[in-house]
């Protein structure tokens, strides 16, 4: 993978990470309008959705500190995170709905 490829990549990632950001707010918002029980339980979802997201940018950082060597071994890794971190925001949208 070449530098403007792997560049790409990482911007799209961020990119990615930005968006997610976006949709967690506006859970975040439904967390807060919701009724006491239930909000109690967003916001533990809530809190996981961000873990997850600050551990998905942690890696991305990782990434883009990453010698050429260490970067194509550490993708996979970033690519498991970003999968999981993807998977829990399709669950918290189908429990906010």
């Amino acid at each position: 993978m070449n530098d403007s490829d792997r560049e790409a990549y990482e911007q799209k990632l961020q990119a990615q990470l930005d968006e997610w950001k976006a949709e967690m707010d506006k859970l975040q918002a439904k967390a807060d309008a919701a009724e006491a029980d239930a909000r109690i339980e967003y916001q533990k979802q809530m809190d996981r959705l961000e873990a997850q997201r600050e551990d998905a940018r942690q890696k991305l950082t990782e990434l883009q500190e990453a010698s050429d060597s260490a970067w194509k071994d550490m993708k996979s890794g970033v690519e498991n995170a970003w999968d999981s971190l993807n998977e829990s925001l399709k669950k918290a949208r189908s429990r906010f709905k």
